[in-house]
């Protein structure tokens, strides 16, 4: 369904889009401008575009060697913590970017949320940015949070993070978070399923002509099935209650259908919701655009249950 976007979404779209058109003119080797520079511009342009909310305070951590920002709303409920895996494409994004969605989802949950700045390509390929933020997630830990306190989220590289930490944690035999909402989760690299077609013109946010130079940069050497990076190709067993979010005109629609599937064939508490006419990462737009509130409500709804669930086991 393609679906008529008010004037302040489509503002909004344009603002975002602008706020990337360095990285855009990096990934296609025209014009001067460095990665840092596509960073920085980003990362400033978006927090302008989507301020943090009032009522929360943003303050600097460090998690083990990794830096990382730590957002506290006014009213928080000492048991529960968010880990939050900030997307762009494991080359760009930045904790100061994702103000307005840590905000909104701090105030909501009642939650400290704890957001990683891990290192990122081409000056540091894969696995880099994944062990940063495996690292940072451990350090929860020595901060002195339980683990029945803690739940993962985050959006498109950071959506597929949520997997891939709660794989990583199963494996070292580190606690698990009670759960995890992956927000448009980035869990194909190899862009093999439907939606690279049917979708590649809908998403006004990222396209197959994005999404291949991005991984590529990411990715060196690494094959794009390495379960490390694509998690729909990994052993899924054992993680904890996820829920993804994906939007209906999204290209990364059928990658979020498959990793939704696989891992409830692997008996993993699963719950995939897909929203009509939204695109990749329309959460960012939370406290801007009914659907991202609802949908970001919902996310907090998964949350607070799965809270729950821990106490009570």
């Amino acid at each position: 369904m393609v679906m008529t976007l008010t004037a302040k979404t489509q503002e909004l779209l344009k603002g975002w889009q602008l706020a990337g058109r360095g990285v855009y003119e990096v990934l296609s080797k025209k014009g001067t401008v460095t990665w840092q520079q596509a960073r920085d511009t980003y990362v400033e342009e978006l927090a302008a575009l989507l301020p943090a909310p009032d009522g929360v305070a943003f303050e600097t951590v460090n998690m083990d060697g990794v830096p990382g920002m730590l957002v506290t709303p006014e009213t928080v409920i000492e048991d529960r913590v968010l880990f939050y895996m900030h997307g762009g494409g494991y080359v760009h994004g930045g904790v100061n970017a994702y103000r307005g969605l840590t905000g909104h989802y701090a105030k909501r949950l009642g939650a400290r949320v704890y957001v990683p700045d891990y290192r990122q390509a081409p000056e540091f390929i894969f696995p880099t940015p994944i062990d940063d933020v495996f690292r940072a997630y451990k350090a929860l830990f020595s901060l002195g949070h339980e683990p029945s306190s803690i739940a993962l989220s985050g959006d498109s590289a950071g959506g597929a993070l949520v997997v891939t930490i709660m794989r990583k944690a199963r494996d070292a035999g580190v606690p698990l978070p009670v759960g995890g909402v992956a927000i448009s989760p980035w869990a194909d690299l190899t862009h093999s399923g439907a939606s690279a077609k049917t979708r590649n013109d809908l998403d006004p946010v990222a396209s197959v002509d994005i999404l291949t130079p991005l991984a590529r940069t990411f990715l060196g050497n690494t094959l794009a099935t390495d379960p490390d990076v694509s998690p729909i190709f990994a052993d899924l067993r054992g993680l904890s209650p996820t829920l993804i979010l994906m939007g209906e005109n999204e290209v990364m629609l059928s990658g979020g259908i498959t990793l939704a599937e696989r891992l409830a064939e692997q008996r993993v508490r699963t719950t995939l919701e897909v929203w009509p006419g939204m695109f990749h990462v329309w959460l960012l737009f939370a406290g801007f655009m009914p659907e991202a509130d609802e949908a970001l409500d919902s996310a907090v709804d998964f949350l607070i249950r799965e809270y729950r669930r821990a106490r009570a086991s």
